[in-house]
């Protein structure tokens, strides 16, 4: 594998607005595509939209910004940054266990992320074949066939993971931004494209009742904390890759603007990808409760055997793709950046070494839809005794590491750093804004957290 480097010297993004795409990219992934529009169908509908905007605004954004500013504070990878920052603060640097966890998570989430996200190129080949001209009802057929086909599976996993480390190993300015400047504008053509597509050929007013209607006796303590959680998920934090992100915001961006932009960009394809994949759902009198299965089963049957079914098909799993790349390129790119400063390692190298490892570890996620899919590690262990290799990565980095990171950097930021450390342009903005949200939010980073009721509520 051949990696250009890039060559450029000021490690920032060339604007605000790329910093908005790409992070808005990191964000949005497959997640966003059906899970999102599933939980709210189940959950209340527009109540719990409702909800989850409230626990955006109040639990996922405060952290991102605090994510960001420690990124922009730190100047370097996720581990450095805290050290950097708990040094300037006075604080232990043992603090960095922080970046640490984050960093970790994010490359072990791209080890399996890069397998699921090898089976949107496999599909958007079996859409453009018209799935082989298989009837509709056996077309769900073949994603089992492909799951259990390891060879097939190493095949697309690989392609994945492949052009990933080539945008990453350009470096920020010709890898990930030239990335991000095509691919989020192209999802979001495609996403509008889809939408129109569905909104002719499927029930476009079944679906908007399924996502919209109201039902509040369904919000309930799970429910909300359901809410939480994909807030907290979905905008991608403690996952290291928004502290590295942070770290090459040019000082004049706001925070505070670029937290809201992104949480809301993130929530809006959610929602409209609800609008994108129900209509044909409920037009096919198919099942809107499959879950990860939407996509792969249920999605392809209505594709067989509608009008233009090849055509918007691979659209919609080149859409997925799309969104894929940009969300793995930003976990990725912590631990590139991370052994470009601290071990002084050309940025092709460190793809290369820490590429491959991601690949190998991926093969765990592989061969645990196959041939290892009854091997379950921890089986003397009651909670895990049924979780194959990739289910148990799957919960500790998304229901362990993740929050406790998350709740950690809230402490940190809140309890532990004074409002002298917080920088200049940051103190600017909250007094050319007062009486503004950004004042609010940006001055809570750190006053508002230490004694307000956020914290304790986290």
């Amino acid at each position: 594998m051949t990696l250009a480097v890039s060559n450029e010297d000021n490690k920032t993004w060339s604007s605000g607005f790329t910093f908005i795409l790409a992070a808005v990219g990191a964000a949005v992934g497959l997640g966003n595509i059906w899970k999102f529009p599933f939980v709210v169908g189940v959950s209340g509908g527009g109540a719990f939209v409702l909800v989850y905007l409230g626990c955006v605004v109040f639990v996922a954004v405060p952290i991102l910004i605090a994510e960001l500013w420690l990124g922009r504070r730190g100047g370097q990878s996720p581990p450095v940054a805290m050290q950097v920052v708990a040094g300037k603060a006075g604080r232990s640097r043992a603090w960095s266990v922080i970046g640490w966890m984050g960093m970790l998570v994010g490359y072990l989430i791209a080890t399996y992320y890069s397998v699921i996200a090898g089976w949107t190129l496999a599909y958007i080949v079996k859409a453009a074949n018209g799935f082989g001209g298989a009837d509709p009802a056996t077309v769900a057929q073949q994603f089992d066939e492909l799951q259990a086909n390891p060879g097939a599976m190493v095949f697309w996993h690989t392609v994945f993971i492949t052009i990933a480390l080539l945008i990453v190993g350009r470096g920020l300015r010709d890898g990930i931004e030239s990335a991000v400047k095509f691919l989020m504008p192209a999802l979001f053509v495609m996403l509008i494209v889809m939408i129109g597509y569905a909104a002719v050929e499927g029930d476009f007013a079944a679906a908007v009742d399924f996502l919209f209607s109201a039902d509040f006796s369904k919000i309930d303590g799970p429910i909300v904390l359901t809410a939480i959680g994909q807030a907290f998920f979905s905008i991608s934090v403690a996952m290291g890759l928004i502290m590295t992100y942070g770290s090459y915001v040019p000082k004049e961006v706001s925070l505070t603007k670029s937290a809201l932009i992104i949480a809301g960009a993130d929530t809006l394809v959610a929602i409209l990808a609800g609008l994108m994949i129900f209509p044909l759902v409920f037009a096919n009198n198919l099942d809107p409760g499959s879950g990860p299965g939407l996509i792969f089963r249920t999605l392809p049957t209505a594709f067989a055997g509608m009008k233009g079914g090849a055509i918007f098909g691979s659209l919609f799993f080149l859409l997925l793709a799309f969104a894929a790349v940009t969300s793995i390129i930003a976990i990725i790119e912590p631990i590139v950046a991370y052994a470009e400063n601290k071990w002084g390692m050309r940025r092709r190298n460190a793809c290369i070494v820490f590429g491959f490892l991601a690949w190998a570890i991926g093969l765990a996620t592989v061969f645990s839809f196959n041939v290892w899919s009854d091997f379950t590690p921890l089986s003397a262990i009651g909670p895990f005794a049924d979780m194959n290799m990739f289910a148990l990565i799957d919960y500790f980095t998304a229901n362990l590491l993740m929050p406790l990171g998350g709740i950690l950097m809230a402490v940190f930021v809140g309890w532990f750093i004074k409002p002298t450390v917080v920088d200049d342009s940051c103190r600017r903005a909250a007094r050319n804004s007062r009486g503004s949200l950004q004042q609010l939010v940006e001055q809570g980073v750190t006053r508002y957290l230490p004694s307000g009721p956020f914290p304790a509520r986290l």
